[in-house]
């Protein structure tokens, strides 16, 4: 019988290489992929994506999505009090359902999977990390070997304006500044992957407008098809 399993999902690499991992066993039933939202920006928590593109990415995966709404406190951004109640509401709704683990694309933060945990056992579930541990330049090179494609959204001001806004390729890599890890799992960078073996078919999608914020590049991302969309500003991108 297959462990059903909820995935962590940010709508990057990190999530996608973790999820395809899951996916090659037989042991997993992936009922769905979770993701923080600002409720007051409507972008992904951290990466800046708009929300209309990650619906499209779930079902361009055919893994139904549930998104779950982060409010905003005085500083713009949702403090770790609130979202822990808050997850520990929907974890207790997985629970109830019958679903007691959860996926991360975690790789080598030890405090991060620790703090991870300990929320989890609160409400008697448990995280699966599959990518744990590995080498990140070693990941970061087989993510593009089996084919995914990604945009990066998100950079931090050491990294450079440059690589905001660029394919996540080999030539990436390569140009990436001394010290910066390879997958960004320090947080240097985030992504948005649109295309690989576990979609059904690509996500259609360009890069609009680069803007900055809280010392962070942001690459606008917009559906590819679409002209008429909000312009984007500093100020409609969700504080970290």
């Amino acid at each position: 019988m297959k462990i059903p399993v909820v995935m962590s999902w940010s709508g990057g690499k990190d999530s996608a290489i973790a999820l395809h991992e899951l996916l090659q066993t037989n042991d997993y039933e992936l009922v769905s992929l979770m993701t923080t939202v600002s409720e007051e920006y409507r972008r992904i928590s951290h990466h800046g994506v708009r929300e209309t593109l990650l619906e499209e990415q779930a079902r361009a995966i055919g893994i139904p999505l549930e998104k779950v709404y982060l409010p905003s406190g005085e500083s713009g951004g949702c403090t770790n009090e609130v979202y822990e109640e808050v997850m520990s509401r929907v974890m207790n709704s997985y629970k109830a359902r019958g679903v007691d683990t959860v996926g991360f694309g975690d790789l080598f933060l030890e405090e991060l999977r620790a703090w991870r945990e300990a929320n989890l056992s609160k409400v008697g579930m448990r995280g699966i990390f599959p990518i744990w541990k590995r080498d990140t330049t070693k990941v970061a090179h087989d993510l593009i070997r089996f084919g995914y494609k990604a945009y990066v959204s998100c950079v931090e001001g050491k990294v450079g304006s440059g690589f905001v806004g660029r394919l996540y390729d080999e030539e990436f890599l390569g140009a990436l500044p001394p010290g910066v890890d390879p997958c960004g799992e320090n947080g240097e960078f985030h992504s948005f992957v649109f295309d690989g073996p576990i979609f059904k078919r690509p996500v259609s999608v360009r890069v609009g407008e680069i803007v900055t914020r809280d010392g962070r590049y942001y690459a606008d991302l917009l559906p590819k098809e679409s002209e008429a969309v909000e312009k984007c500003t500093p100020e409609l991108i969700p504080p970290v």
